[in-house]
């Protein structure tokens, strides 16, 4: 087990040992608030992009379901016919091939695993580089006519200046024991949330957690809806002349989750909610799959997420260029199912942003300004 595994468990459980780690958290925090006023005094500086730019991010470490959400919104923007583009630190790619742009044929070792799904299920025009300025800069010399810029994850990043800034909030794990990182899973104290615009992650209909800096009655919430699973390789793909076709598990029946996504236990727990019986095998974010590695997982079928599946998706289009897959690799593809998610967003969420964007000179479609179909 590595340290992120070990660290992350212990955020989960709120392990006792954590308290040993608060000076180091105190000096975190210290250099967090430092750093962050030199920006706004200008000490240290900042950019601004030719056009406006929104932030979605989160103060925790592990998911909050802000992929799903940028997702969302992109397809909403896309509907409402504003040209939208997306930045993305790239993380898990590789820096030295970066900026770079993304389309449909990039792949997760170089731009991230999280550009390739945005971008494969929006086609949004898409760059990403830790150095937010220059992926902007290849964003827009590739498409000079975006309106609007939303930066995946940059609510940290203060060296870029942002006319919009969303951050989204996990009610099912909260805040922890409320430290920052190393003794909790903070990135910035709950302060941080002050004045800004919280999106609530939580079950519908569900309540809520809370923090002195909200309002109940004026709440941005969203939740994970679960669409139906689909084949990780389609039937519809030829892989080393033959056709993957299997029937999808039902429900009750015993299936192998599998998850490398920031909090595996919400995927878990939405596969139990749809009524199967559960065997999770949780991962660390991010993490590189082999396809050897999957072939531990017999029997039942293997259900992954979204992000994992690109990655998976990935592997077997490698593996298959030179060589005919064995029998053991085309059974374990008939077992590899993945289940899709989709934002929504409570209709405040929509007349939020309908009035940030107006703010910045952006009109919506004044005939349907609420929610999308994603």
């Amino acid at each position: 087990m590595n340290f992120e595994t070990t660290i992350t468990r212990a955020w989960q459980r709120q392990a006792i040992w954590l308290w040993l780690l608060l000076p180091i958290s105190w000096l975190y925090a210290l250099l967090m608030l430092l750093r962050r006023q030199a920006y706004k005094l200008g000490v240290f500086a900042s950019y601004r992009a030719p056009i406006p730019v929104m932030v979605i991010g989160n103060i925790t470490v592990g998911g909050s379901g802000k992929t799903p959400l940028i997702i969302a919104l992109v397809r909403h923007l896309q509907q409402q016919g504003i040209k939208v583009g997306v930045i993305s630190r790239g993380y898990g790619g590789d820096s030295s091939q970066m900026p770079a742009l993304v389309d449909i044929e990039s792949v997760p070792n170089v731009v991230g695993d999280e550009p390739c799904l945005i971008v494969n299920m929006t086609g949004a025009a898409m760059a990403v580089c830790p150095n937010r300025q220059q992926a902007i800069a290849v964003l827009l010399e590739a498409y000079p006519d975006l309106q609007l810029i939303i930066a995946d994850d940059g609510l940290q990043h203060y060296a870029l200046q942002r006319d919009i800034e969303w951050v989204v909030v996990d009610a099912a794990r909260g805040f922890g024991n409320k430290q920052l990182l190393p003794a909790g899973f903070l990135r910035e104290s709950i302060s941080r949330l002050k004045d800004a615009n919280v999106i609530y992650h939580q079950k519908p209909n569900a309540s809520s957690i809370h923090n002195e800096y909200d309002s109940v009655a004026e709440r941005l919430t969203m939740h994970l809806k679960p669409d139906d699973l689909a084949l990780l390789w389609s039937g519809d793909d030829q892989i080393g002349g033959f056709i993957v076709k299997a029937m999808a598990p039902e429900k009750g029946s015993q299936v192998h989750a599998v998850s490398g996504i920031g909090y595996p236990q919400r995927f878990f727990d939405t596969l139990i909610s749809i009524g199967f019986d559960v065997d999770g095998h949780a991962y660390p974010d991010h993490y590189d799959f082999s396809l050897s590695e999957l072939l531990q997982y017999t029997e039942h079928p293997i259900i992954v997420t979204s992000k994992d599946a690109v990655k998976i998706s990935t592997l077997i289009m490698q593996a298959t260029v030179h060589q005919t897959l064995s029998d053991e690799y085309r059974e374990l593809l008939s077992r590899l199912w993945v289940l899709p998610v989709t934002a929504v967003l409570s209709d405040s969420c929509y007349h939020q942003l309908q009035q940030q964007l107006k703010a910045v000179n952006i009109a919506m479609n004044s005939r349907n300004p609420g929610r999308a179909n994603v």
